[in-house]
């Protein structure tokens, strides 16, 4: 899994006030991380390749890569700009490669505000975990900051998840659903898209998703992901002009197969959904329902395709289809620093084909106390030329702005 997974990478972006950050020079930031690595010392090695072909990682040591920016605006004026395509320039959009023995897997990008405050941006190489294990992993510096690590180093992943493979031999001759086979990347770890891809977000509140799930199933509500699920799929289906999206990978996690801190790619659901109807035309409800009761792990045959070739085959998954990524419970807003949380935490998927994503994430810490930390935040990320039409049909349709 963790191969079918290697031409993505997580670009997760945390933002700290300067009463959080008060005291913390660059010194006091990298000091912690020596003993913090010690517990996730593969994610400091490079990838090597075996007689076969088959990528492996080498725990060399070899360590993250650190970058320092500074930034002539306040955190609130960056907010206020609402522009996820600026996310680049607070986070490393590093890759994997040309040269493997020499590219980090993980970048950190630490910048400064002219209000004092800081932001701290992660880049991912997805091979090494999903977006549950990545926030682990930063947590567990801010753990490393305040003296509170635990006293041995996390397990290193392990095939621990029991995938259910498919009595039917002819489905594991065959690519599942969810993956795309691409051309082959050589050690140039991502694949290129065949038009621009633009990111966008809205924050939906508690209120407004408690009148969409009312408006698709009236009195049986429909979970808030899949109510949201449906809202975009419906509309992406009614303003993309290539073609009528009928499949869709939906990816969450299993509750109950993770332990906190363990970094893996298989405790995260990728299951497909397929309508034998006309998605732009049908009722909400009956989408809705479709999400709901009719998704296929394909976990299993991802895995059996990946192993088919010997793992030198390359695939993506997010963006193969249009794909729905739940990150509800992911636990962004568990980093502290001075035992404060993150004002605001984003996070994006790179290296995805054309068919786009939707990200659904929790807006804020949930003990808070705001209003705004209520609800969602969707981050979608789409070919240029569908983002307007799509805006004005989720606002026409689904009053979402």
């Amino acid at each position: 899994m963790d191969l079918a997974m290697k031409l993505h990478y997580l670009r997760g972006v945390y933002f700290f006030s300067s009463e959080a950050v008060q005291g913390l020079t660059v010194y006091r930031i990298k000091e912690p991380m020596f003993t913090w690595l010690n517990h996730y010392y593969w994610t400091c090695g490079r990838f090597r390749r075996s007689n076969s072909g088959r990528p492996l990682i080498k725990c060399n040591d070899c360590g993250v890569r650190i970058i320092e920016a500074k930034c002539d605006k306040t955190i609130d004026e960056w907010l206020e700009m609402k522009d996820s395509s600026l996310t680049k320039l607070l986070v490393s959009n590093h890759i994997v490669g040309p040269e493997l023995p020499f590219s980090p897997l993980v970048f950190l990008q630490v910048t400064s505000f002219k209000c004092g405050g800081m932001s701290l941006g992660l880049s991912w190489a997805h091979v090494l975990g999903d977006a549950f294990s990545a926030s682990d992993f930063i947590n567990m510096w801010g753990q490393a900051m305040a003296n509170q690590l635990p006293q041995h180093p996390v397990d290193l992943p392990k095939s621990s998840f029991m995938l259910v493979k498919p009595a039917n031999r002819s489905q594991l001759a065959t690519d599942p659903l969810s993956i795309k086979r691409v051309d082959p990347v050589g050690d140039n770890w991502i694949t290129v898209n065949n038009c621009k891809m633009e990111p966008f977000s809205f924050h939906i509140t508690a209120t407004q998703l408690t009148q969409l799930q009312a408006k698709i199933s009236g009195h049986k509500a429909t979970p808030p992901f899949e109510c949201l699920c449906t809202i975009f799929w419906q509309s992406i289906a009614r303003v993309c002009s290539r073609h009528e999206p009928e499949i869709v990978t939906v990816c969450k996690n299993e509750r109950g197969s993770r332990r906190t801190g363990t970094l893996s790619n298989s405790a995260q659901i990728i299951s497909t959904v397929k309508a034998d109807f006309s998605v732009k035309e049908a009722k909400p409800k009956d989408v809705a329902a479709l999400l709901v009761e009719h998704a296929v792990d394909e976990r299993g045959l991802i895995e059996a395709a990946v192993e088919r070739d010997g793992g030198v085959s390359d695939f993506i998954i997010y963006g193969a289809n249009l794909t729905f990524v739940n990150l509800e419970e992911a636990s962004f807003y568990g980093l502290e620093l001075n035992g404060q949380k993150p004002v605001h935490v984003s996070y994006l998927i790179d290296g995805i084909g054309d068919e786009g994503v939707v990200l659904v994430a929790p807006p804020g810490p949930k003990d808070s106390g705001k209003d705004s930390n209520e609800g969602k935040i969707v981050t979608v990320i789409l070919p240029e030329d569908q983002v307007m039409e799509l805006k004005s049909e989720l606002k026409r349709e689904w009053s979402i702005a």
